[in-house]
């Protein structure tokens, strides 16, 4: 699928899903389109913490949702991505698992951000049965670029 398909698609979801912003994408979509559109961003809102000590993504736009420690909401959110991210960006919003990131694109939405997508199963992806994450989907089990932080 080119840039364009994985948007759409992405938009679609979204409906689907009643989000209010742009859409939602797999990891592997998000992974295609910060190939293929140089107008695409990945901003990982995980902790310090998290990129640290579980792991980053290659070429991502790290900015704290939830501050380390003690998950403080980082007050300066908006001011940190509107500094690293143009508005006008395709905005793919990235975390463990997917919940933080849905509250990063609403809130880049209601700041004005036009083109704001959530990344489905997040970084770590959800818990498998003996209660570990990376087994059930994620960008990590996807087997996607990352490296040890």
């Amino acid at each position: 699928m080119n840039s364009d398909d994985i948007l759409n698609t992405a938009q679609q979801r979204g409906k689907q899903m009643g989000l209010p912003y742009a859409g939602a994408l797999t990891p592997q979509e998000a992974n295609e389109l910060m190939q293929h559109n140089a107008n695409a961003k990945l901003v990982d809102v995980r902790s310090r913490a998290e990129w640290d000590w579980v792991g980053r993504v290659p070429n991502a736009v790290e900015v704290e949702l939830l501050a380390w420690p003690g998950s403080r909401p980082n007050q300066a959110f908006v001011q940190e991505l509107q500094k690293q991210v143009p508005q006008d960006a395709v905005v793919m919003f990235l975390c463990r698992s997917g919940g933080r990131s849905h509250n990063a694109a609403g809130l880049a939405t209601q700041a004005g951000f036009s083109h704001c997508y959530n990344v489905l199963e997040g970084f770590e992806g959800d818990r498998d049965a003996n209660g570990h994450r990376n087994t059930v989907g994620g960008w990590r089990a996807a087997g996607l670029p990352w490296m040890q932080g």
